[in-house]
């Protein structure tokens, strides 16, 4: 999480956490049976608690994997429900990966789905978040070490070359696309050095964008045309 926001009261993080949600819950109601989740470059574990807390009867295991783990804290977490380790697990079976905004990180993005795809067995599915247009770069990216943004197209198109079954691809946070072009278009043309643009809100701004995402949420999977996050939702397998 980013350096001072909370992301259990924070307008992004407690918006982002819906659709994911919302995809797990749908993915149980077909397959009725718990499912593990499977959480690539997870940090903090925020939305995975999240997922453990809201809806504990459609889980039965939670990865949490992220190379910065220490020893202490994969051992410290070690439990029958949610564990902690550096490197995905050797079978990835009845399984929602999630990915929330890794790939842009990555200087191989298709080889991390590959290593993902060649460790799944039966069908398993995937819920995929990345930052959405090169024209939306600034010193924001710079500084949180990301090498690209996405597109729709782009993002469909590496998820395809990666063997992943696309079922719903859609822009989120539309609403505020078109203030934070403006803002960061600002930055650009000034010249201005930025450390992440994610910072904590006033009660009554982050009130206020809570309000905007929540109206746009229903609608979100229209949303072809513009957002600051693409999302990728879909299958692993045949």
């Amino acid at each position: 999480m980013e350096r001072g926001v909370d992301p259990e009261s924070h307008w992004y993080y407690q918006s982002k956490k819906i659709p994911l949600i919302g995809f797990v819950k749908k993915i149980y109601s077909e397959l009725r049976i718990p499912l593990t989740l499977i959480d690539v470059g997870s940090g903090s574990g925020f939305f995975m608690y999240e997922l453990h807390e809201a809806i504990p009867e459609m889980i039965s295991k939670i990865w949490l994997v992220d190379i910065g783990y220490g020893d202490k804290e994969i051992l410290a977490m070690k439990n029958q429900h949610i564990e902690k380790v550096r490197s995905l697990p050797d079978k990835i079976e009845n399984a929602v990966i999630v990915m929330m905004d890794v790939l842009e990180h990555l200087d191989d993005d298709h080889g991390m789905l590959k290593a993902i795809r060649e460790k799944s067995e039966g069908v398993n599915y995937f819920f995929i978040t990345v930052p959405a247009f090169m024209g939306l770069w600034s010193g924001h990216d710079v500084y949180l070490g990301h090498h690209r943004r996405y597109t729709l197209k782009t993002l469909r198109q590496l998820l395809d070359h990666s063997s992943f079954t696309t079922l719903h691809s859609y822009y989120f946070y539309g609403f505020i696309f078109p203030a934070v072009w403006l803002v960061r278009k600002l930055k650009n043309e000034n010249h201005e050095l930025s450390d992440s643009d994610m910072k904590p809100a006033s009660p009554l701004v982050n009130g206020i964008l809570k309000l905007i995402c929540s109206i746009e949420l229903p609608f979100r999977k229209l949303n072809q045309l513009g957002g600051v996050t693409c999302v990728g939702e879909g299958i692993i397998g045949n």
